[in-house]
Formats: structure tokens, C-alpha cells, sequence
């Protein structure tokens, strides 16, 4: 087939087909990368959130064992335990993001209550089992503490992706939303739980 027999126009309309074809594919590639790449960053915020429910389901599994021992010299303080056990009972009993993130804020608080608590008896500190639970705290939420930092950095990596252009396009033909992040509204609840007594 000659070119230059097709003439100008013929010409012409097979360079836009091509151009056309071109930047479909172009944009094909760049939908199925885009796709991907949320994907991956939906399956990391879901892998943080599962890491720091690991940690947090630790903490859920220590507090009896803090709670009884407390019992036992604090019996008067009965007010405050219910609180830790309700608390606690309400954050194994979520099950959304949002609700399990509000529900451990209300946790940490009634766990400072108890530490606040605890150190109104001195033979309690001096307990060695007591200690020891209260290390094993200590060290949980530190755990907990770095695995919501990185549940944040990834809910915010996916968070900002789902609203740029053009990447919100494709974020809207999936229906995704944005993220919960890992806050504390109360500002004295946003230090960690003390355990030092």
C-alpha cells in the first residue's frame, strides 16, 4: 500500500487514530498502575491497623491480671476498676477502625485512673507480680505507641493519594474513603499511659 496514494487527509486521520490509540493506552497503563498502587496502599493501612491490634489485644489480655492484682489491695476503689473492665470490654467488643481507635483512647484513660489509683498504696508498688505487670504494660505501650505511629504515616500516605489529581479519579471509580488516623482528642490522654510507681 502506497502512503501517497491514500492522499492528505487519509494520512492525516490515520496519525490522529494513532495518537488517539496511543493515549489510550497511555491512560490504560496509568488506570491499572493507579489501581495497583491503591491496592497496595489500602492492604498496607490494613496490615498497620492489624499490627497495632496485635499490641492492643496484648494490652486487652494483661489487664485482668492488673485488675485482680489491684483488687486485692484496693478493694474500695471499686468504681475505678469497673471503669478498666467496661473500657476494656468495649474496645474488644468494636468492630470498625473508628470504633476500635475510640474505644482504646477511652481505655488508656481508664488505665491512667488506675495508675493514678495504685499509687495510693504502697504495698501494692512493692508487689513484685504487680511490678511486673506494670513493666509488661510499660513495654506494651511503647508497642502500641510505634504501631500507631506507623498506622498514621500509612492512613496518611493513602489519605493524601485518594484526594491528589489525577489519582482521585480512580480513587472515586473504586469508592474508596478516606482513613481513620489513630487520635486522641483529650490532651492529657495524649501521652502514653504512665506506669511508674
Amino acid at each position: 500500500m502506497d502512503l501517497l496514494a491514500l492522499g492528505t487527509g487519509a494520512i492525516v486521520g490515520i496519525a490522529i487514530a494513532g495518537v488517539v490509540v496511543f493515549l489510550l493506552l497511555v491512560a490504560l497503563i496509568w488506570g491499572i498502575v493507579s489501581y495497583n498502587s491503591f491496592v497496595k496502599l489500602d492492604s498496607q493501612c490494613d496490615e498497620a491497623f492489624s499490627t497495632m491490634d496485635v499490641y492492643l489485644k496484648k494490652r486487652y489480655d494483661l489487664i485482668p491480671n492488673i485488675v485482680n492484682t489491684v483488687k486485692g489491695y484496693a478493694a474500695h476503689e471499686s468504681e475505678v476498676l469497673e471503669k478498666v473492665v467496661q473500657a476494656r470490654s468495649n474496645a474488644q467488643a468494636a468492630k470498625t477502625a473508628a470504633e476500635k481507635l475510640d474505644a482504646n483512647v477511652q481505655l488508656s484513660g481508664a488505665l491512667r485512673s488506675l495508675n493514678m489509683v495504685a499509687e495510693n498504696y504502697p504495698d501494692l508498688k512493692a508487689n513484685t507480680n504487680f511490678m511486673n505487670l506494670q513493666n509488661q504494660l510499660s513495654s506494651i505501650e511503647g508497642e502500641i505507641a510505634n504501631s500507631r505511629k506507623y498506622y498514621n504515616a500509612v492512613v496518611k500516605t493513602f489519605n493524601t493519594k485518594i484526594r491528589s489529581i489525577p489519582a482521585n479519579i480512580v480513587a472515586n471509580m473504586m469508592k474508596l474513603e478516606k482513613k481513620p488516623y489513630f487520635e486522641i482528642d483529650d490532651e492529657a490522654e495524649r501521652q502514653n499511659v504512665k506506669v511508674e510507681f
